[in-house]
């Protein structure tokens, strides 16, 4: 039986396919450009507040459009052009928002990076991405500055969370007028980078219309409303803080409340102000943990949706047990957005990622690449809008990873029961999901095996009560060299790698083992470690 579900009755109507149509703006002879469609749907109030933070401060739809037209005068003034890069690494606040729809504005390309990175890991991003400008938190300028100066790069700028910084100030007298630039849709609005099974990342070029397209889906998908209050606790440098959340209420016309991270007893306080709360599972079980979380607090919320890693069947019944609300599961990836979703309407079904979005078509299929029976086990192929454009400067590896027929090929592997839901059963790549946050072991053993007194090592996941996963290292020693330190080496790789991906553990071992093939064997090495 060959497995492509296209629309789901309990998901979307099937006469409303037409909306996420990926060249919808483009048929109606407009830009492409994700802003001007945007701008389209504010409300027809642009006084109303569009953010209100954690400590009061709150920005309307007009604080947006004039910030936004500022920065992509800015830029335009200083000579960037269309396709130009900007990268950001930056503390969340709402100018990191305004940033962003800036860039969208002046047909730049945003990149953003986790403000953990360390040298090693900027110096390549910068390195590949080739960006005309930085803006960066202010602790960070002076690597950057120096990173910079080595690669010729000439515009580098701060920007603090509270707005100030010499972005900021250089900026002061620049017009707050501009008209979007006209882009195609398949133009390039943003590039986030993604590691691989090679140790080197991958910069995954995301284009006006996946973003447009996913973000009408979830529109749809997820009953957005002009009333919805969404509480908005994620990082703004990946998909699910940036493009998911800030896009829904955004094509809603809607509102957020921006935390600067999360705080379980913060978000108690304010849960009766909201409607919809987006999170990771460890927000879930952090709030679990609270004994006076209930029901009280739960009473105005629409909807809770969880991502960006694998939710407990577990942490799903307490929550419901607690609230009397099932959480709402939902799959995506860096490289596509979002994929699949739980119903709004109809069953969430617990350890399942729910239906294909609307315009989304997925497969299950085995290493031959046909599809498997219902509720086996294969490759998970998704293929839509939502699919990213390739990857930066790596035409061979973009075409490694795309079937004949269109389909990207994730590395998940999964099932499709035969209700339609998709369960994801494993990883294919050994990625490791630690907080909601990727990390692709291969990455981190290139760092480990660079060391002195090391012979070879194995990065593996293990389970942990509040991130789901933690980072531990089996590691050979090299018997030439003094003998190396689970300390030392931990020392080392803080200097070298972002902190989430930095070893928990090191275990130490005579060898490790492998198959027949020679491969080491991380499943005989998770089994272990997980009773140690």
């Amino acid at each position: 039986m060959r497995w492509r579900i296209l629309l789901h009755q309990g998901l979307i109507r099937k006469d409303l396919s037409t909306n996420i149509k990926p060249f919808a703006v483009e048929d109606r002879g407009l830009s492409a450009n994700l802003y001007s469609l945007i701008q389209s749907r504010f409300p027809a109030n642009h006084e109303q507040v569009l953010i209100e933070t954690g400590t009061g401060r709150t920005y309307s739809y007009a604080d947006l459009e004039r910030e936004s037209a500022r920065y992509a005068r800015f830029f335009a003034d200083l000579g960037l052009v269309k396709g130009d890069r900007v990268v950001a690494q930056l503390d969340k606040s709402p100018e990191v928002l305004f940033l962003y729809l800036g860039c969208l504005r002046a047909g730049l390309i945003y990149l953003p990076l986790n403000t953990a990175y360390r040298k090693a890991e900027l110096e390549y991003f910068l390195s590949d991405a080739e960006p005309r400008a930085i803006v960066c938190a202010p602790q960070l300028l002076p690597a950057l500055q120096a990173l910079a100066e080595a690669q010729g790069i000439a515009h580098v700028f701060t920007l603090d969370q509270a707005g100030g910084g010499s972005l900021q100030t250089q900026s002061a007298d620049t017009s707050t007028t501009f008209e979007p630039v006209v882009c195609t849709a398949d133009d390039v609005a943003a590039i986030l980078y993604t590691s691989g099974t090679t140790g080197r990342p991958k910069g995954a070029m995301i284009s006006h219309s996946n973003l447009s397209s996913n973000a009408l889906a979830l529109q749809e998908a997820w009953g957005w409303r002009s009333d919805d209050v969404l509480l908005h606790a994620l990082p703004l440098y990946h998909v699910h803080g940036l493009f998911v959340a800030c896009h829904c209420v955004l094509f809603g016309g809607s509102r957020m409340l921006m935390l600067d991270k999360f705080d379980s007893r913060k978000v108690l306080e304010l849960l009766p102000r909201v409607t919809v709360m987006m999170g990771v599972p460890t927000f879930y079980t952090r709030l679990l943990a609270e004994p006076d979380f209930g029901s009280a607090q739960s009473a105005h919320m629409r909807l809770f949706i969880s991502g960006s890693a694998p939710l407990l069947e577990q942490t799903f019944s307490e929550f419901q047990a607690r609230t009397g609300h099932a959480i709402l599961e939902r799959y995506g990836m860096t490289e596509t957005g979002m994929s699949t979703s739980n119903p709004l309407r109809g069953d969430r079904l617990p350890s399942t990622v729910g239906l294909p979005l609307p315009g989304v078509s997925v497969r299950v299929v085995d290493d031959s690449g046909a599809d498997v029976a219902a509720g086996d086990v294969g490759q998970l192929l998704v293929k839509g809008p939502n699919v990213f454009q390739g990857y930066w400067r790596m035409p061979e590896k973009t075409a490694e990873e795309f079937t004949d027929d269109g389909f990207f090929k994730t590395g998940d592997l999964a099932s499709i029961g035969p209700q339609g839901y998709v369960s994801i059963v494993g990883r294919g790549k050994d990625l490791i999901i630690t907080g909601g946050l990727n990390v692709y072991p291969k990455e981190v053993e290139r760092f480990i095996d660079d060391l002195d007194g090391v012979f070879e090592s194995a990065v593996i996941g293990l389970p942990h009560a509040d991130f789901g996963e933690s980072v531990n290292a089996v590691v050979v020693r090299d018997n030439s060299s003094p003998p190396v330190t689970e300390n030392a080496i931990i020392s080392v790789l803080k200097d070298k790698l972002a902190g989430f991906k930095v070893p928990k553990q090191i275990f130490f071992v005579d060898e490790l083992p492998r198959n027949a093939m020679g491969k080491v064997q991380k499943n005989v090495l998770r089994e272990r470690y997980q009773k140690a």
